[in-house]
């Protein structure tokens, strides 16, 4: 009898592990309830109740291992007791086993974080910050805050349209955005901002789908669609501004297709300007082809204090062209928080770093993402605003702490020494979305849609271990990386 209750709490465990478990699993994952079977509960539930009759009627027969006589009521009962609650105990671990991770990573790393993409302590004369300074945006002749709202990856989709508008109340009148920000909710959520007052907003956005880029191999008509597209989610008329997104190479950014179906939505009335957005490593090329080629208005590049010396020269070319130079990645991981000791430099950090963007007379301005009131008091308090002696030692005490932790995404040292061809600075980013802006479930999702992940480097020999001329750990960060950003 007791082999039949071992083999049956067994089996309760097993169903446990590979049924109930694995549903839960995929519902904490966000799998459509709906569509999830009633089975593996009832099979689970079918094997406890099974079980426990068996534990309860071993104890009732159960009797001395030296006399015949049986245990009283009570001891029986405690015993059934003692075995039903064990066997329970181990088919809950089996069960809440398969979605440990989602604690162990998730849990600490999302819902007991606080992101320190703001500063921890507000002060009263940011309060009701407001933009300050407006700057030419290069051939577009068009005048920008020298602060504007990004809406990317970093905001994990927490922005709102009430943020939005706040933020065009308070002197923001450029947007950017893309339709594979958050879902495609980043463009829903701004066209509601802008009712009433799209004709005073200059709007970015991307040739790009809900499910990501357009390149070679689209056709014309596919380019058109995907901007049609945004223009019924950003309920408007026509973009000022459409960017070739996150290029990292000549093919995509001179795509005849592309260039052609821009120049269609042109002449109706539908798009203004051509610009391209790249923080990518082959950032170098991608621009000055850009620059030479004399088609596009706008480029939006990563830039901020310790960035790559050839970036200098390139935002230089691209204002003598007159094209318009549009700083994104601008707080450099957003790791000051982490990294700084002193709650001053902390504060003061943000501030600094966008004071520096903006002392090139070269850029027309910044854009960043954010999704609170507080943050629109911090960094707009910056708009208009040199960089004084302390903003400058606070941004070489960051640079000093941070040399050896970010990953400078339009680099690409490191990509030729990886035998498995990693995306190693995509890794990297969206790591650095985890840890540092606080959008975790966004990092995971853009980690799920690589196509080779992380955990070749597990087994690898790491040749790629010195290349980083920066001295990261490449093979122990892209570990972590994976197991930050994949969940089993």
């Amino acid at each position: 009898m007791g082999q039949r209750v071992i083999i049956a709490w067994l089996i309760t465990c097993a169903l446990g592990y590979f049924a109930l478990g694995r549903s839960l699993a995929r519902l904490v994952e966000g799998y459509d309830r709906s569509s999830e079977s009633l089975l593996p509960i009832l099979l689970t539930a079918a094997a406890i109740v099974t079980s426990l009759i068996l534990t309860f009627r071993w104890a009732r027969a159960l009797r001395s291992g030296t006399t015949n006589t049986q245990p009283t009521g009570r001891r029986r009962f405690l015993l059934g007791a003692l075995g039903a609650g064990g066997g329970l105990a181990a088919t809950l671990l089996a069960t809440f086993s398969r979605i440990s991770d989602w604690y162990a990573i998730s849990g600490r790393h999302i819902f007991l974080v606080r992101p320190p993409y703001k500063a921890d302590q507000q002060l009263d004369e940011w309060s009701g910050a407001r933009v300050r300074e407006y700057r030419r945006l290069g051939r577009t002749e068009a005048r920008i805050s020298d602060i504007s709202l990004g809406s990317g990856s970093g905001t994990g989709g927490r922005q709102t349209a009430e943020v939005a508008r706040e933020a065009i109340d308070r002197g923001i009148n450029y947007f950017d955005t893309a339709p594979d920000y958050s879902g495609a909710n980043s463009e829903n959520r701004l066209g509601q901002a802008m009712k009433g007052v799209r004709e005073q907003m200059f709007l970015a956005t991307k040739f790009c789908r809900p499910t990501g880029h357009l390149g070679p191999g689209n056709s014309v008509q596919e380019y058109i669609e995907a901007v049609e597209g945004s223009l019924e989610r950003l309920q408007t008329d026509w973009v000022d501004l459409i960017h070739i997104h996150s290029c990292d190479s000549i093919e995509r950014l001179m795509d005849e297709n592309a260039h052609e179906a821009f120049d269609r939505l042109k002449e109706a009335g539908k798009v203004r300007f051509l610009g391209v957005s790249t923080h990518t490593p082959n950032l170098e090329a991608v621009a000055n082809h850009a620059i030479e080629s004399n088609r596009f208005d706008v480029m939006m590049l990563a830039y901020h204090h310790g960035a790559w010396p050839g970036l200098e020269d390139i935002v230089q070319r691209a204002a003598q062209a007159d094209i318009g130079v549009v700083a994104m990645k601008t707080l450099r991981g957003a790791m000051h928080q982490g990294l700084m000791s002193s709650r001053a430099d902390r504060e003061s950090y943000t501030q600094a770093a966008f004071k520096w963007v903006l002392s090139n007379p070269a850029v027309s301005g910044l854009v960043i993402s954010l999704w609170e009131s507080a943050q629109l008091d911090e960094f707009l308090s910056a708009s208009g605003e040199a960089p004084t002696a302390e903003d400058m030692a606070c941004l070489q005490r960051y640079e000093e702490l941070a040399a050896a932790k970010h990953c400078r995404p339009h680099c690409g040292a490191c990509l030729g020494q990886c035998p498995e061809e990693l995306a190693i600075h995509d890794i990297l980013r969206y790591k650095m979305y985890f840890e540092h802006y606080g959008a975790q479930k966004e990092a995971m999702r853009l980690y799920s849609e690589l196509e080779k992940k992380a955990d070749s480097c597990i087994a690898c020999s790491a040749p790629c271990t010195n290349a980083c001329p920066y001295g990261i750990p490449i093979a122990q960060s892209t570990r972590e990386a994976h197991a930050l950003l994949e969940i089993a």
